[in-house]
């Protein structure tokens, strides 16, 4: 397995900007300040554990698929419509992708012991 930091920020910032968010909505939800969320984007500054696994919460990936280069991602497909998003909708998308995730997870498991 290939551990590569440098990809962690890339990779956040691709998911930022696929899912519409600026970084002050996200510096609110994850409660840091923007300027993490700048700096992270630039591998300048790495986010704690629990910082990074609200991350991988909302945009219902993995805390491996941002250090690991051999893990994909499939975004589940959620739409929302709103100008705006409070940190309260921020959390409610990433229980429902958490949902997501683990059902994702759950299916491969059975598949693994059905083949």
């Amino acid at each position: 397995m290939m551990f590569n930091t440098a990809i962690a920020g890339k990779r956040f910032k691709e998911l930022r900007e696929k899912s519409g968010l600026t970084q002050a909505q996200l510096a609110q939800y994850l409660d840091i300040d923007q300027s993490y969320i700048s700096k992270f984007e630039k591998n300048e500054r790495q986010f704690g554990t629990d910082t990074m696994q609200r991350a991988a919460d909302l945009f219902g990936c993995s805390v491996d698929y941002f250090i690991n280069e051999q893990v994909e991602h499939s975004a589940p497909i959620i739409a929302l419509r709103a100008n705006s998003f409070t940190v309260q909708d921020l959390e409610t998308v990433a229980r429902i992708n958490k949902l997501a995730l683990n059902l994702r997870y759950m299916e491969n498991l059975l598949e693994e012991v059905n083949w």
